[in-house]
């Protein structure tokens, strides 16, 4: 293969899948999309599905409203259906010093026409009756919130994006970037040369390899998360929304007859293994004990594991490269990357067409760090 690009998107996540598509249907031709592996097959696949808006960072907050709309009018747009449930995002606090928090978050939501909200314990248990509110303080809710099914954003990205034009090439690994001097001129691959001008590096916890290609430092660590799947609950409450025990960081929602259980676990150390392990389950079932003891009746029939793609303060890159030309990213999102993909889709195209996007992710740069800039996100788990 030697052909050529205006823009080659590395990764077939959900975040290179809605670059693609944005900047094919805004008009781009020659969008070619490289994917060494299916799509969806590394982070996005494995994540939990969650949509949300309950951030602590003005410009997450943005970004999450911004794909909750876009999530809302998929299956029009793409006629892909998502499973979208607009079940809402339920925290729970256990401290005054969650609680204020997250009392500021909201007021900071608010103004920026999130609907969420701080409620008592006994409204949360109403919400979710799986809970015990022994220790809880306070919570916060936003109806808008819920959870949809990754893969299938993925793909419908994929397929509006190839209707539009745009190329996808599974099994197909970047090997290298062809640079003169500060500018880009071919993407390498294993089935040959690629030319173009511009790269966008969506390639998630991959992502700090494909920036050394360039020189560009990618700041970005893979740390495995675990998921498990229970079996059918007779007893599953309808409209259960996503329901997060802040100070454990234990999270459920429905999984078709059943809960999707997570939760994360302290004694993982950056790397990029995938397969599953026990030794993080005494800790969820004594998180489950103190905070949803139900659940520990349920047996356990599944599960995955996969990377988060954890930044230094947990924050996403975005923006373009100023040491080289034509070299943008959008990655490190930490666990937020599904729920923000559709917004940061918009804002990669307007970034490559010299547009002014809707909300200025400037600081997200990922020159933030060298300029002792961080900009923390309070809101994960």
């Amino acid at each position: 293969m030697n052909t050529q690009a205006a823009v080659v998107v590395v990764g077939g996540g959900v975040m290179g899948t809605s670059i693609a598509y944005h900047l094919a249907r805004a008009g781009v031709r020659d969008v070619v999309l490289v994917e060494r592996d299916e799509l969806a097959a590394g982070s996005t696949s494995r994540a939990a599905g969650g949509v949300r808006a309950q951030f602590s960072d003005e410009l997450n907050i943005q970004l999450g409203a911004r794909s909750l709309e876009a999530f809302g009018r998929f299956e029009e747009e793409t006629g892909h259906d998502i499973g979208l449930h607009r079940v809402g995002y339920l925290f729970l606090l256990s401290t005054p010093e969650e609680a204020a928090s997250f009392e500021a978050g909201v007021r900071l939501q608010n103004s920026l026409g999130v609907p969420s909200r701080m409620i008592d314990p006994a409204e949360a248990r109403r919400l979710s009756p799986l809970i015990t509110t022994d220790g809880l303080v306070a919570a916060a809710h936003s109806p808008d919130d819920g959870h949809c099914t990754p893969e299938a954003v993925v793909h419908g990205y994929a397929a509006a994006a190839r209707a539009y034009g745009a190329r996808i090439l599974r099994h197909t690994e970047v090997t290298g970037v062809e640079l003169r001097g500060d500018h880009i001129t071919a993407v390498m691959t294993t089935l040959g040369r690629i030319a173009t001008d511009t790269v966008v590096c969506a390639a998630g916890a991959w992502s700090r390899a494909v920036g050394a290609m360039v020189g560009v430092d990618l700041p970005v660590q893979p740390l495995r998360r675990q998921i498990a799947v229970t079996e059918p609950f007779a007893a599953l409450p309808p409209a259960l929304p996503m329901t997060i025990d802040f100070s454990t960081s234990l999270y459920f929602h429905a999984e078709g007859p059943g809960l999707l259980v997570g939760m994360s676990d302290p004694d993982e150390r950056p790397g990029f293994a995938t397969d599953t392990h026990d030794r993080w389950i005494p800790r969820l079932c004594a998180a489950m004990e103190r905070r949803a003891p139900a659940l520990l009746d349920l047996r356990r029939t599944g599960g995955w594991a996969g990377l988060y793609e954890v930044t230094p303060d947990h924050n996403a890159l975005i923006g373009e490269a100023s040491t080289v030309s034509r070299f943008l990213y959008a990655t490190g999102f930490s666990g937020h990357g599904f729920l923000q993909g559709p917004a940061v889709g918009e804002v990669v195209r307007d970034l490559y067409l010299g547009r002014v996007p809707f909300v200025d992710v400037s600081p997200l740069s990922a020159g933030r760090f060298a300029a002792d800039a961080p900009r923390p996100e309070v809101n994960r788990v």
